[in-house]
């Protein structure tokens, strides 16, 4: 049983190249999200997020008539749900408890248009039962059909999920090539969505059931998690014991059992900041060490902060006649990693907002954007070239590790008080 049409709710970062390559396998795919300009720009053929690759397949796909974008949901063979999940955050901002409510918008919104034999599956990245509570909604909104929680292998809608395990700058690729865990909620409903993603993977289709395909993929990102927190722990120990951590590291990679990643600013993006959140909100007594490693990587951009204003207090003491005004600090980066323009939690971007609060004259280099985020508009921050940041700026935080810093290394290296939190100047 084929897909005539497949619907993509959802055309951020995941969802407009998850459509676009199937697109690009001759499937009629449609494209739904409410943001009305990003709609507008993909029905032009154009993209707007930063992904390499992504704007020629998309071209292909509009100009050959296989995608196009809406508002409003269609009716579809196949639902595939890639919409956010982020925090609840409460007046403290404390909360690390998942925000499900983009799930629960989306499942109302392609409950009108569901059909039996439809397929929906869940690619957000979500809590363990997510799926079952997408399903329930579905249920509610369209009590004429049945469903896998309460007509089991009958139902007239297969539900699965699916998360997506691609890294950003890779999508296109990754989307084709990785192995993919697929989770239904009935053994049919694995088959249908395998029939599913075999349209693009060339990877293995591994089949669970919908909670332990929920727990893979916050697994997966825990443990990046864990092993970075490591890396950035080491890095603060070697600062106090006067060690240059990148040649530590450097030297302990050697042994052949031993593969410590590097350390940097922070941990950001929706995956690895977020997940294991999601794991400890569930098991708070038992994910101790998750629990911990989120703690420490939360902590290193006050660390790093805490790096700019020693920098900060030397220039002070050179030019005392200096006021906070008058001391231009470039922030190098402020995505959540090299050479993407995603902002989404982003520890750089965190850290130059509170370089702004300082009164400093802020200068923000981030290559892959056109203008600064709403949150760093106006007063005392504007965005700047790499050359103008290192001819007028007094000091100079390295946040994020971009090509076009790494190819210019030496000129950073040149300037006196500099912030290197990404090992930039370690070569």
């Amino acid at each position: 049983m084929s897909f005539n049409t497949i619907s993509v709710i959802g055309l951020g970062y995941i969802g407009l190249p998850t459509a676009a390559v199937f697109a690009s396998r001759k499937q009629n795919v449609i494209g739904v999200d409410v943001n009305l300009q990003a709609v507008e720009t993909i029905n032009k053929g154009e993209i707007h997020i930063v992904e390499p690759e992504l704007d020629i397949v998309v071209h292909a796909a509009v100009t050959q008539g296989y995608l196009r974008a809406t508002t409003q949901p269609e009716a579809a063979d196949a639902f595939m749900v890639a919409v956010p999940t982020p925090f609840i955050h409460d007046e403290a901002g404390d909360s690390h408890k998942a925000d499900l409510s983009y799930i629960e918008s989306a499942s109302k919104a392609i409950a009108p248009v569901l059909k039996a034999g439809d397929l929906v599956v869940l690619e957000s990245t979500s809590p363990v039962g997510a799926t079952e509570q997408m399903a329930a909604w579905l249920a509610e909104a369209r009590p004429d059909l049945t469903f896998p929680q309460t007509h089991g292998e009958t139902s007239d809608i297969r539900i699965a999920h699916c998360p997506e395990r691609v890294l950003p700058g890779h999508v296109i690729r990754e989307l084709v090539e990785n192995d993919r865990v697929i989770g239904g909620m009935t053994p049919k409903c694995s088959e249908r969505a395998v029939e599913l993603y075999r349209i693009i993977v060339e990877g293995e289709c591994v089949i669970t059931n919908a909670r332990t395909a929920e727990m893979a993929k916050l697994t997966e990102n825990s443990f990046r998690d864990v092993n970075i927190a490591f890396a950035n722990e080491l890095s603060t120990i070697c600062d106090e014991l006067d060690i240059n951590v990148w040649e530590l590291i450097a030297l302990a990679n050697r042994h052949p059992r031993v593969n410590i990643l590097q350390p940097g600013a922070g941990v950001g993006g929706h995956c690895i900041a977020v997940d294991p959140w999601f794991i400890v909100d569930s098991c708070p007594e038992q994910a101790r060490l998750i629990k911990t490693a989120r703690i420490v990587n939360d902590d290193k951009p006050k660390w790093v902060l805490a790096k700019i204003k020693q920098q900060l207090d030397i220039l002070h003491q050179q030019h005392p006649e200096m006021t906070r005004s008058d001391i231009k600090v470039a922030c190098l980066g402020i995505s959540f990693k090299p050479d993407i323009d995603d902002l989404r939690e982003s520890p750089a971007l965190g850290i130059a907002q509170q370089v702004k609060s300082l009164g400093c004259q802020l200068m923000v280099v981030e290559p892959n954007i056109e203008s600064l985020p709403a949150c760093m508009q106006g007063g005392n921050a504007v965005l700047a070239t790499l050359d103008e940041a290192i001819t007028q700026a007094d000091v100079i935080a390295v946040l994020v590790k971009h090509t076009l810093f790494t190819n210019n290394a030496t000129k950073v290296a040149e300037k006196e008080l500099v912030v290197d939190a990404v090992g930039l100047l370690n070569r």
